[in-house]
């Protein structure tokens, strides 16, 4: 039981982050989460038991969370094919014709799947349970019912996006999308099975605080560039700052991730800043997917920006409190960044 509260938390976590604290849903429809837990929150927990499971780490939920994105957006709801999908006209930003994407909507869509649909969640509830994040929550059993629960979500959510908006896209594109999803899948387990950082007691690590604010800035650049890359900037220009953001910050998270003095408080500091763009982002989203009055809107993104800032608050607290115990018990058990760092020294 103890090992299921995890699994369950991040069942529920991962939908409520995804779609409900960016503002494309309001409070009055928590009865959504019916549809999009197994869909979010099953993918979420299958990515993180598959990566622990495997000893893939990091690297290798950053591409199963990838290819989550490619499967939601080019199998499930299409919309990286879909020329009027929602009534938005996304792909007449940078459109490759070849590939019949826009370029700015696929990097994107594929960011926030990434980032906050997987890793955030992933990180949040990992740093908020007692147990080292290594630990796998399911068994067997417990991982054959969420696949089946992620397969049904994945249908009830393609059959309703269908419904919608009456769209299929031509059997080519989608065969691409299904080989680009399962590339990914191999590139995690590549990823995943290399060495990690070496540890070492040499350069300095950012302060928790730097790092966190560095986070939140950069995750509201990405999003906010994307509203401005449709009326004054450049597709292709926001499709290159994006990637170069990524070529330069993955590397240095990768290299001060493996410095002894990385621990809890950094992992909290980049999911905190990832939250909270979400939860700012939610208050100036045009308009929710699920039809609210001005009130119940202004009402829903205060409820879920308050809902993160106390998930974060209580992460936080642990992660004190753990640290102080820690550091009284000389003797404890090992704790998660000298779990990590032994796991990288292997």
């Amino acid at each position: 039981m103890r090992r299921l509260v995890p699994a369950v938390g991040l069942f529920f976590l991962a939908p409520l982050v995804a779609e409900y604290l960016l503002g494309d849903i309001p409070v009055t429809a928590l009865a959504g989460l019916i549809v999009l837990a197994p869909w979010y929150g099953g993918g979420a927990l299958l990515i993180r038991e598959t990566c622990r499971r495997a000893g893939w780490g990091w690297p290798g939920i950053v591409a199963l969370g990838l290819a989550f994105g490619v499967v939601e957006e080019g199998l499930v709801t299409e919309s990286l094919f879909d020329p009027g999908y929602a009534g938005k006209h996304l792909l007449a930003h940078g459109y490759v014709p070849g590939l019949g994407i826009g370029a700015s909507w696929t990097v994107f869509v594929l960011t926030l799947h990434v980032v906050w649909s997987i890793c955030t969640p992933i990180a949040m509830v990992e740093l908020l349970s007692r147990r080292r994040p290594t630990t796998t929550w399911l068994g067997r059993i417990g991982l054959g019912v969420t696949a089946v629960l992620f397969v049904a979500g994945g249908v009830v959510t393609a059959a309703q996006n269908h419904a919608q908006f009456h769209f299929v896209a031509p059997a080519g594109r989608l065969a691409g999308a299904a080989v680009v999803a399962l590339l990914l899948v191999v590139l995690a387990a590549v990823l995943g099975r290399g060495r990690g950082a070496p540890v070492s007691a040499e350069g300095r690590v950012p302060p928790a605080w730097l790092l966190g604010t560095a986070s939140l800035v950069v995750t509201s650049v990405v999003t906010s560039l994307w509203y401005l890359a449709k009326d004054s900037v450049p597709s292709w220009l926001y499709v290159v700052l994006v990637l170069a953001g990524y070529a330069a910050g993955v590397p240095l998270v990768r290299h001060w991730s493996g410095l002894r003095g990385w621990g809890p408080a950094h992992r909290l500091a980049l999911a905190a800043g990832a939250l909270l763009t979400y939860a700012w982002q939610g208050f100036v989203t045009a308009h929710m997917l699920v039809p609210a009055s001005p009130a119940v809107t202004l009402v829903s993104h205060v409820v879920f920006a308050l809902g993160a800032l106390v998930l974060v608050a209580a992460t936080a607290l642990r992660i004190h409190r753990d640290g102080r115990v820690d550091v009284a018990r000389p003797g404890a058990a090992p704790t998660v960044e000298t779990e990590g760092a032994a796991s990288r020294a292997r």
